[in-house]
């Protein structure tokens, strides 16, 4: 190998050398650049309060705030991480505190607390019928016999005056011919006579209009003629021609249409706003634009048990003869206002079926869950009768969210409760499970356990309520254990017994 040849190859593996360490060298500062901690990510990395002075008590899920746990992870009960919670935290668990920049996010709206009163407005449907207060019934005062009828057919309308029928009375033949016999006598004495012969007229059925007559003519009328004591439509015909009829047998019954009802169907829990005397108007299909006034003639004792509703009997003008029997009729009822009582939008209530809650805003972003007593509804306005007072601000947007986060923290207004029965249900069931002490507390114990399969729990740390009698005094930290635990009223677990295991005993 000559010289050139060899210079050639040192040159090159010096080369090889130089650059490897270049590569070295600059691959170790890119390492400590990537390694480097980027500003705010180590931060963001952080929990929540985690940089501050305060110190964390334990971590739960906000689902079931019940459950302590000593250290982070993930929730047994839920796919989500563990809720630190620290010390000298919003002491006031019916509080809620949220950001101005979150209550903006979530679009949440206040409204003050006014007061007023609160001006009803009930609507309903019903049908119209007649007035029963307006009938008048003709009877015959005389047996006789229908010799012409002047009405042929019900629903016939008639006038006051109107002649009905004809009726030939032969009762009356012999007490007019006996009172005109008395009557052509020309002795003196006579008046005694003719006022027992005219007092059998009237004991035949004779008014003293057709007496007079009578008297007037001198000639014998033995026939009748039936008028209509009122106008109105004949609602009932039960003569004919050639019919006999007895003294006092219905012969027409006619309803008047100067008034008429209409009959309302009042829903139950609206019947308090209706009372006799209201004003009513009622409109109906059939003549549109047309509006009668009326007034709230009576209220029906009587709930139909199928609809749940009361009968409002109203009571319309009906001086054209417009509305009929039968007519399909819409109702507004203006009710008396109320004395002045705090409102506040319906939409800011919140109703549970056992109670109704509003959120009120105290300012600084915080809110409260507050239980109230609410009366009458109209107008988009709830009267608040026992909770409330003038010019507190209540939420009308949002508010559910604001009360689940006040039900997860536990507070006194949530929007259910455990009845005392399901509740000794929860407290009567016992869960088994084994693990290792970790502490022993005032009033808690720190347990490693596996899994529990009757309560759905994976293995985990978590601590538990001391047992009612106290902990056995063979018992010690880091003894793996057997123990029992039962749910208590406030969502914790309690140990029921505790024993250690037989490696446990060994130790």
């Amino acid at each position: 190998m000559n010289n050139k040849k060899i210079i050639l190859i040192l040159a090159i593996v010096g080369l090889s050398t130089i650059s490897g360490y270049g590569l070295y060298e600059l691959g170790i500062q890119q390492g400590m650049k990537i390694n480097a901690p980027i500003p705010g990510r180590a931060a963001a990395a952080m929990p929540k309060g985690a940089g501050s002075d305060k110190k964390i008590l334990y971590w739960h899920d906000p689902m079931v705030p019940g459950q302590k746990f000593d250290k982070p992870g993930k929730s047994p009960f839920m796919d989500m991480q563990l809720v630190p919670v620290y010390a000298d935290g919003d002491k006031d668990e019916g509080k809620v505190s949220i950001s101005a920049r979150v209550q903006q996010n979530l679009g949440i709206r206040t409204a003050e607390v006014s007061q007023g009163s609160l001006n009803s407005a009930v609507a309903a449907v019903g049908s119209v019928a007649y007035n029963e207060r307006d009938v008048a019934l003709v009877q015959a005062r005389s047996n006789g016999f229908v010799e012409k009828l002047y009405v042929r057919a019900p629903l016939d309308p008639v006038r006051k005056g109107q002649p009905l029928a004809e009726l030939y009375v032969p009762d009356w033949v012999a007490a007019q011919e006996e009172y005109l016999t008395v009557w052509h006598m020309q002795t003196s004495g006579i008046d005694g006579l003719l006022d027992g012969a005219r007092q059998r007229m009237r004991l035949v059925g004779m008014s003293d209009e057709q007496i007079r007559m009578v008297e007037a003519s001198g000639k014998v009328h033995p026939r009748i003629t039936i008028t209509a004591p009122s106008s109105g439509v004949i609602t009932e015909l039960v003569v004919r021609e050639g019919m006999t009829v007895m003294s006092g047998a219905p012969l027409f019954r006619i309803n008047g249409l100067t008034t008429i009802w209409v009959n309302a169907d009042i829903p139950e829990n609206l019947s308090a706003q209706v009372r006799p005397g209201n004003p009513v108007e009622a409109r109906t299909p059939s003549l549109p634009g047309t509006v009668f006034k009326g007034k709230v003639s009576a209220i029906l004792p009587q709930v139909d048990q199928a609809t749940r509703t009361l009968k409002a009997r109203i009571e319309l003008g009906n001086p054209s003869g417009q509305l009929v029997p039968g007519m399909f009729a819409s109702l507004n009822f203006n009710s008396a206002a109320h004395k002045d009582t705090l409102l506040v939008p319906s939409e800011a209530v919140i109703s549970t079926g056992t109670r109704s809650v509003v959120m009120v805003a105290q300012g600084d972003g915080k809110f409260l869950a507050v239980d109230v007593e609410i009366g009458s509804e109209a107008n988009g306005q709830t009267e608040i009768r026992k909770g409330l007072e003038a010019g507190q601000k209540v939420v009308i947007s949002g508010q559910f969210l604001i009360d689940s986060e006040a039900s997860l923290k536990g507070n006194a207004t949530r929007m259910s409760e455990a009845s005392p029965s399901d509740s000794g249900k929860v407290a009567a069931a016992t869960h088994h499970g084994q693990g290792k002490i970790e502490k022993i507390g005032k009033d808690e114990i720190t347990i490693s356990h596996g899994a529990i399969p009757s309560l759905q729990w994976g293995p985990m740390t978590m601590g538990f309520r001391l047992p009612a009698n106290g902990m056995p005094r063979n018992v010690e930290v880091g003894d793996t254990v057997f123990f029992d635990i039962r749910a208590t009223k406030d969502g914790t677990y309690q140990i029921s017994s505790i024993s250690p295991t037989a490696e446990g005993a060994q130790k």
